[in-house]
């Protein structure tokens, strides 16, 4: 059993900046996967990043070059930095993690980018 607590949500204007964080129960090291969706109104939820326990980092094409993924093993932490954000990026984000065969999800944190 995983449980992932997200926070770091919130409402910016287009071209701005959030960082959201999400810390799991136990050691991060041991997840197949741990990473980031999203879910925009309408639409089916989305990757957005994440780590894979062969050491790769999967990035949606969409946020390329404006958010990045990074984590920090001693915290149990994994954070999505985003920059540059517009109004397209606008959902609620989810944390995610693989272990073994079961996934596992946070509550999910509402980001609003305004135009």
């Amino acid at each position: 059993q995983v449980q992932l607590v997200e926070s770091g949500g919130g409402l910016v204007q287009a071209g701005g900046s959030l960082r959201l964080s999400c810390v799991a129960s136990g050691s991060i090291s041991r997840l197949n996967a741990m990473g980031w969706y999203r879910q925009a109104p309408g639409k089916q939820r989305e990757l957005v990043a994440r780590f894979t326990s062969g050491g790769r980092t999967e990035v949606a094409g969409s946020v390329a070059g404006r958010f990045t993924i990074s984590r920090d093993n001693g915290k149990n932490t994994v954070y999505l930095g985003m920059n540059s954000l517009k109004p397209e990026d606008t959902a609620v984000y989810y944390c995610n993690a693989l272990l073994y065969s079961a996934w596992f999800w946070g509550q999910g944190t509402q980001v609003t980018v305004s135009s």
